[in-house]
């Protein structure tokens, strides 16, 4: 019978069949970080419970750490230091493996678990955050859970789940220039909506997938959650191998060989039946800003905002009402005409190497500096990437065109570092949410690739750059 990727991962972790759409799943990883871990190892720890599996099991410090150089266990985060702190030392209680704010490895959970090769193609991975999905793009079978599942999986290795549906979303065409990732996964949300994805594990295929980089299908998948998807795969290749190759928990010698001989087995099988297909033209894709306070409200970089009265339904345009009070923004204008406060160039979506390469050559290629009056911050998605970039002297190039250049974490992500750009200001950012206050009380969040926002960081306003 003919398998989807996605029920042939399902059925290697399936323990057992609990009811016919429930299932208990083998879990292979645990990954967790500060602001969500110490609320499952202590609860493990009261319980007189341990880790099944200490050495599959790792904990970062990334979500409510600062990135301002010289950072402590001291945040700007009210009772920051409190979560850090019980982190710290429920990870070192239970055994686990701690990149802790000092460690050469510290990033974004996302971030450096496939650059240490902690998530391989295959594997199944949880972690107390919805952006987990981003995983998907190597081939493993990875999703957000919350803080009592995860102390589940520590003590048993084993998850109840209920089994979502298969959707292949193909996408034909190839990515024009300067079209990236982060816009072909915009499009998709705008495309489908921000609920087009609920129930299902969307399998993104297509000659535009077969063309991406490791790194860029890391950042699609990263944002299938804004699609309400359960998860997302795209089937792993050899460029999946090769950038799994040497890393640092990937496996060695002939272990190596047959993890790679059964990686590239992995993917659907010809005639296997999906739930639901969608089929998405990417040929004509122009780089995607979004203009409202959910990834669906996107429009091409050139294209006018929405009128209300366009919507297609009457919650819409209420949505669409509210949406553009909040961000000070009208029907029938371009994004062109408002200025810019600040951009934030991070996030478990856009803060890899390849990111800030793309950014900063942009700074290279113009010679343009960041805009009067604008503020400007860049951090990497981890301390690897931040070596490897100042390796490069992108460091140089960034600090050069007026960037703020961070140490590594979620930053300007989200509010929970105790850090915002402040009430009423305009953000064009690399995240991958912007609703009502996600980067701080009264912050207008416009979210768009690392080129688009590098761009209108230098334009002082939001444009896309069209010379590539």
């Amino acid at each position: 019978m003919a398998t989807t990727l996605f029920d042939k991962l399902w059925h290697e972790h399936e323990v057992m069949a609990l009811s016919e759409r429930e299932s208990l799943l083998y879990i292979d990883r645990i990954f967790l970080h500060e602001r969500t871990g110490s609320v499952a190892l202590n609860s493990l720890l009261e319980n007189n419970r341990v880790v099944r599996r200490r050495r599959h099991a790792f904990c970062t410090m990334d979500h409510i750490v600062d990135t301002l150089p010289g950072r402590s266990d001291d945040t700007l985060m009210p009772s920051g230091r409190e979560f850090i702190v019980a982190t710290r030392s429920a990870a070192h209680e239970t055994g686990i493996q701690l990149f802790d704010i000092a460690d050469k490895d510290q990033g974004i959970v996302h971030v450096i678990s496939p650059e240490l090769g902690i998530a391989l193609p295959g594997l199944s991975l949880i972690c107390p955050d919805s952006h987990t999905c981003t995983l998907g793009g190597l081939g493993a079978l990875a999703w957000g859970v919350g803080s009592t599942e995860a102390e589940h999986a520590l003590a048993t290795s084993t998850l109840r789940v209920i089994k979502p549906r298969n959707m292949r979303v193909n996408f034909t065409g190839a990515l024009g220039s300067g079209v990236t990732a982060k816009d072909l996964i915009l499009y998709t949300i705008r495309s489908l909506s921000a609920a087009g994805g609920a129930g299902y594990a969307i399998e993104f295929v297509g000659p535009a997938i077969d063309a991406l980089p490791v790194e860029s299908r890391l950042t699609l998948c990263n944002m299938a959650t804004e699609l309400s998807a359960f998860t997302a795969l795209i089937a792993p290749d050899q460029k999946v191998l090769d950038f799994c190759r040497g890393r640092r928990f990937a496996p060695e010698g002939s272990v190596w060989d047959q993890a790679a001989a059964h990686w590239q087995a992995l993917r659907s099988d010809e005639g296997a039946c999906f739930d639901a297909v969608r089929q998405i033209d990417t040929g004509s894709l122009k780089p995607q800003l979004s203009w409202g306070t959910s990834p669906q409200h996107c429009i091409d970089w050139d294209d006018s905002v929405p009128a209300v009265s366009d919507a297609p339904d009457e919650k819409s345009a209420m949505a669409w009402q509210r949406a553009q009070d909040y961000m000070g923004v009208t029907g029938g204008s371009q994004l062109s005409d408002y200025r810019l406060d600040a951009v934030f160039i991070g996030s478990c979506t856009n803060s890899r190497l390849s990111d800030l390469q793309l950014a900063a050559s942009y700074l290279r290629r113009t010679g343009h500096r960041v805009a009067k009056g604008v503020k400007a911050l860049c951090v990497p998605g981890s301390g690897q990437v931040k070596r490897a970039a100042e390796a490069e002297g992108l460091d140089d190039i960034f600090r050069s065109a007026g960037f703020e250049w961070r140490e590594p974490g979620c930053s300007m992500c989200f509010f929970a570092g105790g850090e915002s750009f402040g009430q009423g200001v305009r953000v064009a950012s690399t995240t991958n949410r912007n609703f009502e206050g996600r980067q701080g009380l009264g912050v207008r969040t416009h979210i768009a690739s690392p080129l688009t926002v590098v761009a209108s960081a230098c334009a002082g306003y939001l444009v896309a750059d069209t010379s590539v």
